[in-house]
């Protein structure tokens, strides 16, 4: 071997160093990213080789820039400049404390997926990474780490105009979409990742992609001052919720207490929650606090239940003669879709008997998954 040729393999033998350390920095958070050679692939495409070699010296908890500084041996300034790219890409989140800016690296979900394909970018191709983020979402071990922990990043959020009468009273704010967009102030619309990513696949569906995605309080604030996302008012997403539900949408929450970051409204085909069921059989979501329940003399057996559903947990059998629907507690997340579709008013919902109360906050959540995975 020339030296010449020493040097270059040498050279690219470094940067892959570089990529590895930031794709096993990434696997360390409570919500991993298990490192294979496609994750390598969309973490070349995302990340230059100077931001990952950031992004690999980040802790695993928020810190001022002086923390990163040390870690890199990088000057403020520079360091700086690296991290307003970084957070406008969406792989780093600058987070306002009262004792200044604090930084974190961006997770893949929820993460930089997701401000990846909040947005059309110029500069990347979009379909190359829509087909490498497919192909890694389907590889082994990947959704098992995303969603297979007993903490949720996702919960479900029943419909609210079938709550039963008779528990209103019961129901509480975290398990009402409506209050917690009020509860929110208000915060932004963006494009849904996960259908603008099959778009580029040519699976997308007709639900819609644009100004779909609900982020809201700080979040929000944060995707509209990067240019992921248009502010938005209570009353306006208070008119995406009504609309989503008009379209048969399921609603998927951010699964904590206080300060919730999201509200997705998402279908069976699209949605990487909802496939993480359909196609791994993984208890991806938490479920509301509802069940459907159906009331045999008024079912007529027309299969609009079934057809509604987004994860086939309600079907039809034969019972006495007749086509009733039949619904797989066990499979189901209680969202309502199927009730909200039935004709006759057969479907319904009802309590739970074991009521399900989210993690207090992200911190909690996060606290939870990581104990979970012997990573606390």
């Amino acid at each position: 071997m020339l030296k010449g040729e020493r040097i270059v393999g040498h050279l690219v033998n470094a940067k892959e160093e570089v990529y590895r350390a930031l794709a096993e920095r990434l696997n360390r958070n409570p919500v991993g990213a298990p490192v294979n050679e496609y994750l390598m692939e969309i973490l070349h495409r995302l990340y230059t080789v100077t931001e990952a070699e950031v992004g690999a010296s980040f802790p695993l908890l928020p810190v001022p820039i002086e923390k990163i500084a040390e870690a890199t041996g990088m000057k403020k300034s520079e360091l700086k400049e690296t991290l307003e790219k970084m957070a406008d890409k969406g792989l780093v989140l600058d987070l306002p404390r009262r004792d200044g800016t604090y930084y974190m690296l961006a997770p893949m979900i929820v993460g930089f997926f997701e401000y990846t394909f909040m947005r059309v970018r110029d500069g990347v191709n979009m379909k190359e990474l829509a087909e490498l983020f497919e192909k890694y979402f389907q590889s082994d071990g990947v959704r098992e780490e995303i969603f297979g922990g007993d903490t949720k990043m996702f919960q479900a959020l029943v419909y609210e105009s079938l709550i039963p009468a008779v528990v209103e009273t019961e129901v509480l704010s975290y398990e009402r979409a409506s209050e917690i967009i009020r509860q929110s102030g208000g915060g932004a619309l963006g494009m849904c990742s996960c259908r603008h990513k099959a778009a580029h696949l040519g699976t997308a569906c007709d639900a819609p992609v644009d100004d779909v995605c609900v982020s809201l309080g700080n979040a929000g604030r944060w995707l509209v001052h990067r240019g992921m996302a248009k502010p938005a008012s209570v009353d306006d997403l208070l008119r995406v919720l009504d609309r989503t539900e008009k379209l048969g949408l399921v609603h998927l929450g951010d699964n904590v207490l206080n300060k919730p970051a999201y509200i997705c409204h998402c279908c069976g085909c699209c949605c990487g929650v909802l496939r993480a069921i359909n196609e791994s059989g993984i208890r991806a979501v938490h479920p509301s606090n509802f069940l459907p329940k159906v009331e045999e003399d008024n079912c007529v057996g027309c299969g609009t239940c079934t057809e509604s559903c987004h994860i086939n947990a309600i079907s039809l059998a034969e019972k006495k003669g007749a086509r009733i629907a039949v619904v797989d507690e066990g499979l189901c997340i209680g969202c309502g879709v199927c009730a909200s579709a039935c004709p006759t008013g057969a479907l319904g919902m009802s309590r739970r008997s074991k009521l399900h109360v989210p993690p207090a906050d992200k911190r909690e959540q996060f606290a939870r998954i990581a104990r979970e995975k012997g990573r606390f």
